[in-house]
């Protein structure tokens, strides 16, 4: 080993560089430290820090026996605001360590007597985070919230209005085709009362022939068979007439209904 050159940490130090403080730092937030000692010689281990009035180390000092650990708490006191100064990010701790000799010893005389060259020591740097941080390499995928849909006075009167509006829609269509089919049924009333009409004149027609081939050798009987003649013209004119009042009568209902 070359002069002054100082000799590798033979502990295991977690974390090896730096020392993570969370908010919020209203009140005191504690980081640790972990020491492991995986050789087979007892070690010696002093924790310091460039800003001793502000932390709390516990334990500050001790001695690791072989293939053993031990945990440190660092207590960040609590700030006036609610993010560290600038001044924090300057903070270090340093983990000096050193071979216990062997027998018996004073510590406290241990690391006065020591020389700088025969120490270890390891930095760690202070960082502080708010705790909102997202941590490095890690996906954040962030789900969209679900909106509700919210039944408003304003919503409840248009779905009124559609209720309403489907109804006389479906009231409109059923009327039409009411009136559809009333008027086919007038179309054929009409087309009937001309065939009722037509058969009429027929019936005239042919009691007027008859009454001209009769000549004067019927005239004694003739007058009574054109008299009954005559009375069958009138009932079948009153029968279509009847028929033609009732249709006419039940066409009419239909449309004051």
């Amino acid at each position: 080993m070359f002069k002054g050159e100082k000799p590798e940490q033979v502990l295991q130090i977690d974390p090896s560089n730096e020392l993570r403080f969370t908010g919020p730092f209203t009140s005191a937030v504690t980081s640790y430290i972990t020491l492991k000692n995986p050789s087979e010689k007892k070690v010696c281990y002093k924790i310091k820090t460039t800003a001793p009035k502000q932390y709390c180390v516990r334990p500050n000092s001790g001695t690791l026996d072989p293939m053993s650990s031990v945990e440190i708490a660092v207590s960040l006191q609590p700030q006036q605001g609610d993010f560290p100064s600038s001044e924090n990010y300057k903070h270090k701790f340093m983990v000096q360590t050193m071979f216990a000799p062997d027998g018996d010893y004073d510590s406290d005389q241990l690391w006065k007597e020591i020389t700088p060259d025969k120490l270890m020591d390891s930095k760690l740097k202070c960082v502080f985070s708010s705790g909102s941080e997202v941590p490095a390499n890690q996906d954040c995928v962030k789900e969209a919230p679900v909106q509700e849909k919210k039944v408003t006075k304003s919503n409840k009167i248009d779905d009124i209005n559609h209720q309403v509006g489907t109804q006389a829609e479906n009231e409109l269509a059923r009327a039409a085709a009411e009136v559809k089919t009333l008027r086919e049924e007038e179309s054929t009333l009409r087309q009937e009362n001309l065939a009722l009409k037509e058969e009429v004149l027929r019936l005239r027609k042919a009691t007027r022939e008859t009454r001209e081939q009769s000549g004067d050798s019927a005239i004694g009987g003739g007058t009574a068979n054109a008299q009954t003649l005559a009375n069958m013209e009138n009932n079948r004119v009153y029968l279509i007439l009847g028929i033609f009042a009732v249709l006419f009568g039940i066409l009419l209902g239909k449309f004051l209904l």
